[in-house]
This record gives C-alpha cells, structure tokens and sequence, in this order.
C-alpha cells in the first residue's frame, strides 16, 4: 500500500522522521490550543484490522466475541482520555487502482494455498506469519463499531482520499493508520497504528516536514515524486528507466541505504535540482518521460490535492485531463454535508463515476447512468462485444441507497446502483477441494435476485436487466476481467414491491412485504412459515442453512448438527471460555464450512438492507451467531457420531431448541427434494469426502437458480 520503497526507506535511512508521541499529552495540548474543540483522531480501519485482531485463533472463521471485545477495549480507551474517534472504510475500488487490486487478491490467493497446506501437513493452526484476515472482518466490524456508538463512514472513493481530506478540513488531531500515501498528502499530523501501545497509548508520528528535510523537497513536491516512485495509481515499472538514470546521475550515493534508498534520494535530488529550475515554465511532458501516460501521472499528482490545495507543478489544466472542480463528497456521517474536491480523468479512458459524485449529478430531477457490460454469459466472460446499458433510476430512491452507504449502514447496495460494479474479496477457501464450491458460486444466484430488485430486471425465467460487474475472488479466476452477472427474477405472490415502498413506505403490511422480498432473494418462499416460528436471532441463521443445504449436496446430517449446537452453546457463553477453548486438531473441511456460514451472513446484510430491513442487523451478526473455535469443537465432535445432548453441553433448553431447529431446516429442504443425510450413508469408514465428480460450471450456464450436486 502506498508509495513504494517508502516505508523502508524511512525505517532504515531517515529514522528522525519517525517520532514516539503520546495520545493523551497530545490530546491535552490540542485542548489548551482550542478550548472547546474535542481532539478528533481519523481512523483508516481498512488499515487497523490485523492490529484490532488480536485472538490467536483466525482460521477457524473468526473468534467474533473475542474480536468484538478488543474493538470494545480499543474504543474505551480512546474515549477516556478524550479523545474522539472517526472510523473510515473503503466504500469503492477506483479504477485506476483496479490492476493494484487484482494484484494483491492473486498473492492472497498464493498464501490462502499455503494455508492449506498447511493445515492438511499438520492438522493445526499456522504461525502468526502466517496470519489472514477472516472473512467478512471489514464488513461486520462497520456494524461493530457503530454498535459501540462510534461515527463510522464508509467511502465513494478510496478511502485514504476521504480520510486525509476529513483531517485537513476539521483541524483533526491525526490520522491513524498504516499507509505511506499519508506522508505524501499535505494533512493533519500521521500516526502509526502499528506502533501503537494501547496501554500507554504511544505510537509513532511520521513527520512529513523531516521527509522533506532529508530530500531536500517541499511538502508540494511529495506528490511528485510519490509518482516517479510508482503507488497504487502509477504501475512501479512505469517510470523504471527513468529512476535508473537517476541513479546513475546521483552522486551523492549512500553506503549506509540499499538500492532502493537510494534510487528515493537520487529521484528526489532530480526533483530540486533538474526539474525545479523550470517549475512553472515548462509542462511535466516536457521535463519527464510521460509519453502515452501522461494523463495518468497528472491523474497521479491531483489524486493528492486535498480541497482547496494546488500543485505549483501544473501550469495549467492538461489537455488530457479534465477537472471536476464541482465534484462533491459527503465528508461526514451527514449526507448532506458535502465537501469540494478536485478528481482528474483521462480522456481516453473516462472511467464512470459513481452516480453520488457526479458533478452534473441532480437529486432533484430523474437521472441515469451508463454502465458499459459485456453482452455475455453471466458466468464466462470473454472480449466479445460491448454495449451500452441505461438504468434509469429513482433520484429520491439513489440519494437513500447513497446516504446509506456513507453511513456504512449496508453493503454494496449502492455500488450495484452506482456504478454496477461489485467486489468481494478472497475467503479461506480450499482451491484443490473440489467437492465444496466457492462462496462467490453459492451465493450467486441470491445476488442475482438482489440485482434485479435493485435495478428492475425483466420477467420470465431470464432477465433482461443490464448485467453487473462482479470481481469475485474464487479458485480459477485470473481476475483479468469482472464476471458479467445479469439479475434474475424473483417470484413473489403478488409481485415484487418498488425500492420506494420497501425503503420508504410506512403503510401497514410492509414489513411482512419486506420478509416476503428477503425470502424471495434465498428462493425460500415456500418455507415463510416455518421460518417465522423460529424466534430471534435464529431465523436468520435457518434461513441461511435452508439456502446451503439446498444449494450443496455435500452438506451432511452431521454438519447441520455442529451449525446448530454452537450458535445454541454460543449464547451465554463467556467470552474468556471461547477463548480458552483448545482443538485436538484443525480440519480443513471444517475451515473451509466456516467461510462459507460467514460470507452467508454478509450475503444476508445485503439482502436484509435491499429489502428495507426486515430483520434486525443485530441478528445476523456473527457475534451473536458464530464462533470459529466452536463451531470446529462441534464439528469434530459430529464427525465423531456425539449425540444432539452431548453437542449442546447437556443443556435441556438447547436439547429442545436444537430439535425444533433441526426439524425446521430438514422440513424446508424436504420442501426442495433435498433430505438430509448422515455422512455415514456415503462411506463406512469416514474418508475425507463422499464420491463424487469434478463440478465445472458448463458453458452456458443459465442464469437461473442453480445446485452443486457432488453425487457420482
């Protein structure tokens, strides 16, 4: 993340720039500087998340009451010296930074593998240096914090944008992150989160002023070179020749830097001593090899211009880049408090803007936007023709669904508005399992529905909506490309329900028309009753295991039984037993059943948020839910043939509650042809796995609601 080379460079040659401070001196000192002004400190917790992790279990799918506590510990610590926190999430992914994106996904893929191996090698946990983030940890620890009563805003662009911009503008105390471009904005002050002591509450300053002290550069320089260096928008090899001919040019090389250092010092030495001695006379194009990248490194320089900052670099606006000085932002937990701010296109490539920031954007008056799609099979996609599509949309329905977002009160509800581009990123998922399928496959069709409900698919058994851009991370996608997933109809007695009636309407009835609409998403209308009856927070949970069960036939008897006994024995349970908890070993069937409960409930916020909020957030949040650890007790324990008593620790109220719940998850797959069977109807011995096929999605793959069948 960030500039390259930088946070290396800083460490081992410019050790000055790095500053031990102290939260609470630093709190009493903005107090004595601005009577009246609370201390604010803004949070890029896209950046926080392995620092906020702190159980030692992490692949067994998240120890989420340990994880909720330390958030808890976190905030209260913050809070009683105070100091506010503002919590900032990455709400889009540019698409400038698109390929830096598929980058990172691949190598996580190539450390998921080994992962696996693992635990295959060793039936345990890997080292911490080993350490993945569960899945879905960004996404519920919005809800988290919200819950811990903390203002949480989730970006329309990248969100290290949104966060220096916020800590410019309300003269914040710093930033708290872990991420270079922060020394390269002209902001507020940058603070390391990983050299943070939470007990003592001292952490790092990194200086932006000694940086350029030690360069010999202005703060309106860094941006520049930032560039030259290459970040997440300039490619690293971009500018290669041009930083070896630096280098060779540098005189002044240092013994005690590596290469990489001194490649920053001789790019920097070109800077104010070359290219400063035309600063303002001449374009960049003619002092540097921009070539055809030209709008993109200017589109690289300006992504560093907070509101109101110019760059003495650009003489004028460039050709090829065009400035929407009028684009707005919400900059707070208030949509309507709105910030200007400068972002430059190509304009060869224009890429669309999401409808929220467009400049011409008019909440008041009907308005459209144009997602460019592939006219291709939903599934397999290739560079076949292109067309344009038009979503006409509610203005009153999209300032709602953007409002929401910003707020980080749902997930990817706007995006699929916006811009009709999601992302999910990579699970713990076993690639060389073939009998359990990917979570961006199983889920799929209930995106399908959810698409339709938000951009109005077409009727029938296939929809004639525009297509969504899915870049789903899953085992045999290079990422080249996004998925091209067309909505697919839903059927609800009486007919689906408008956005504005589900979101908006107050009228009796809605609510069990917002259920009806959820149930649709899952294609378990037939089931309402028997879901209904179940009390909170089960519903959602049977609700999710219904739709698993139905949609992977390799799901057996004993794996619904180890589902149910830990969201029973879950509840109660102290957060200091669950931690204590030890595994005779870890089993990477297990692992992987996991990943697919937790990217169900994120598929349930989703759904739960396009349908209005039928349900409460609060029921579907793992905490309340799902335990990693505990979950693979049960499950080893199912494995092993324990009876429904055992599971459930010998509690009377769970032996009854686990029957009810079990019976309602069988009837409604019985409702589906699909019965529930023992594992030991498919082998004597307890193999790995039941005979089965090698499962390919065919080439014309409807779309349609479908199962993974793994029978032989």
């Amino acid at each position: 993340m960030g500039v390259r080379g930088l946070h290396g460079f800083v460490a081992s040659s410019c050790p000055h720039v790095c500053t031990v401070v102290n939260f609470k001196e630093l709190a009493e000192r903005h107090r004595s500087q601005h009577p009246g002004g609370t201390p604010t400190i803004v949070v890029d917790a896209m950046c926080c998340l392995r620092y906020w992790y702190t159980p030692e279990s992490w692949v067994c799918g998240g120890q989420w009451r340990e994880y909720y506590s330390s958030l808890r510990e976190f905030v209260r610590t913050f809070t009683a010296v105070g100091i506010k926190l503002i919590f900032f999430f990455d709400g889009m992914v540019e698409q400038s930074k698109r390929d830096e994106w598929v980058k990172r996904r691949l190598k996580n893929n190539r450390e998921i593998a080994k992962i696996f191996h693992y635990i295959k090698s060793r039936r345990e946990q890997p080292g911490r240096n080993m350490f993945f983030i569960p899945s879905g940890l960004a996404i519920f620890t919005r809800f988290a914090l919200k819950a811990l009563g903390q203002e949480t805003l989730c970006s329309l662009q990248e969100a290290d944008y949104e966060v220096a911009s916020y800590g410019f503008q309300n003269n914040c105390l710093g930033i708290l992150g872990e991420d270079t471009d922060y020394l390269i904005y002209d902001t507020c002050p940058y603070f390391s989160i990983s050299e943070l002591s939470l007990d003592s509450l001292d952490t790092v300053m990194l200086c932006r002023e000694k940086l350029c002290q030690s360069l010999g550069l202005h703060l309106a320089d860094l941006p520049l070179l930032a560039c030259l260096l290459g970040n997440d928008v300039i490619p690293e090899g971009m500018f290669e020749s041009f930083r070896y001919k630096c280098l060779t040019s540098y005189a002044s090389v240092r013994e005690s830097c590596d290469r990489k250092g001194n490649v920053i010092l001789a790019v920097a030495e070109h800077i104010s001593k070359v290219l400063r001695l035309h600063q303002g006379e001449k374009k960049l194009e003619e002092m540097l090899p921009l070539g055809p990248n030209k709008a993109l490194f200017y589109k690289g320089v300006a992504s560093y211009l907070l509101p109101g900052q110019k760059s003495p670099w650009f003489i004028q606006k460039p050709e090829d880049v065009v400035t929407l000085d009028k684009q707005v932002l919400s900059m707070s937990s208030d949509p309507e408090s709105k910030q200007e701010f400068p972002v430059c296109m190509d304009s060869e490539s224009k890429q669309k803007l999401p409808v929220g920031t467009d400049p011409e954007f008019n909440l008041e008056a009907p308005m459209c936007t144009n997602t460019e799609v592939k006219q291709e099979d939903p599934v397999n996609v290739g560079p076949e023709a292109k067309h344009q599509v038009t979503v006409v949309l509610d203005p009153e329905i999209l300032k709602v669904a953007r409002a929401q977002h910003v707020q980080a009160e749902s997930y990817l509800v706007y995006s699929v508005m916006s811009s009709g581009e999601v992302e999910c990123s990579n699970s713990l998922e076993d690639a060389t399992d073939q009998a359990l399928p990917s979570q961006a496959f199983v889920y799929r069709p209930v995106r399908q529905r959810v698409y339709s409900l938000l951009l109005g698919g077409g009727g029938g058994g296939s929809s004639t909506g525009p297509a969504v851009k899915e870049w789903f991370v899953y085992s045999g996608n290079p990422l080249r490309q996004p998925d091209l997933v067309r909505p697919l109809q839903m059927n609800i007695p009486g007919g689906t329900p408008s956005l504005r009636q589900l979101w908006l309407s107050q009228e009796p009835g809605i609510q069990a028309q917002r259920l009806d609409t959820l149930l649709a998403c899952f294609d378990l209308s037939s089931s309402r009753e028997e879901l209904q009856a179940v009390e909170r927070p089960f519903q959602a949970l049977c609700c999710l295991l219904v739709y698993l069960f139905v949609q992977v036939d390799t799901l057996c008897l004993e794996d619904l039984h180890a589902f149910i006994a830990q969201a029973l024995c879950l509840q109660g349970k102290p957060t200091m037993e669950l931690a204590d908890l030890q595994l005779d070993h870890i089993d990477p069937r297990a692992v992987q059943l996991a990943t697919l409960l937790v990217r169900g409930l994120t598929t349930l916020v989703l759904v739960n948020g396009a349908c209005g909020s039928p349900w409460e957030m609060a029921d579907f949040m793992p905490w309340h839910l799902f335990d990693g650890k505990l979950f693979h007790q049960k499950y080893l324990q199912s494995e092993k043939g324990y009876t429904a008593e055992v599971l459930v620790e010998q509690n009377r109220s769970h032996v009854t509650r686990f029957h009810t719940l079990k019976s309602v998850v069988c009837k409604a797959c019985g409702k589906e042809s699909r019965p529930i069977v023992s594992r030991r109807h498919w082998r004597p011995h307890h193999a790995e796995s039941p005979p089965l096929h090698v499962w390919r999605l065919p080439d014309s793959f409807p779309a349609s609601s479908f199962r993974f069948s793994f029978y032989a």
